[in-house]
């Protein structure tokens, strides 16, 4: 059974495809930033196959940035949440932040599809973590998403104004007392961990193929 937040909770990838507008329903990161201890589908992900994906991928990748002498802080180093003002809390965990003289930069691995959305994720901790980690307060932080055959540089430019207000304006849409637009699709619902019973809007069938003659 859904309970409300006592104060909302917004984890940084339910605003990654809002941010780039791949995704257009609303309600889903609403109410997962509202609620906790709703019902889910059952997944057919196998998170054990990605873990060991994932891992590989994340060893490699410190190896070479520890052979360039940079200091690795990783994963659960990394995990922060930041309160807004309105009381809103952000939270997140980077992958990797290597450091090196005058050099900061936060990874994140992709075992994935690159995705626009990849990229968001990277730019909302480097916003994110100078704000929310002690040590890193004040710094200038460059990005990098990392897939198996090839990377993303995202620099520190990329965080300007105008990103900053709409990650700011979505986080606080998300995180507010009136729900959000619901825009049940095959494609969005697929991936979206929300159960009928908590929207019964949701469209559970698998996209199909027309055999049929047509006109075209």
């Amino acid at each position: 059974m859904a309970i409300m937040r006592v104060d909302p909770y917004v984890w940084v990838t339910w605003l990654t495809h809002l941010l780039v507008g791949d995704h257009s329903c609303e309600w889903s990161a609403w109410f997962r930033t509202r609620y906790k201890n709703y019902e889910k589908v059952h997944s057919t992900f196998d998170f054990a196959l990605w873990s060991m994906q994932h891992k590989s991928l994340l060893d490699v990748l410190v190896g070479r940035l520890e052979a360039q002498e940079y200091s690795i802080s990783l994963e659960g180093q990394n995990s922060f949440t930041l309160r807004g003002a309105s009381g809103i809390v952000l939270g997140g965990k980077p992958d990797v932040i290597a450091t090196r003289e005058q050099r900061e930069i936060i990874l994140d691995a992709k075992t994935g599809q690159p995705s626009q959305a990849d990229i968001a994720q990277v730019m909302i901790y480097m916003w994110a973590v100078p704000r929310a980690i002690s040590k890193y307060s004040g710094m200038v932080l460059d990005g990098r998403v990392v897939y198996s055959d090839h990377e993303i540089d995202v620099p520190s430019c990329t965080i300007d104004n105008t990103f900053q207000n709409n990650l700011v304006e979505l986080i606080r849409k998300v995180g507010g007392p009136v729900p959000l637009r619901k825009v049940p699709t095959a494609a969005e619902c697929r991936f979206c961990p929300i159960a009928i019973s908590e929207c019964p809007e949701r469209i559970e069938e698998h996209y199909t193929t027309k055999t049929q003659a047509s006109e075209f």
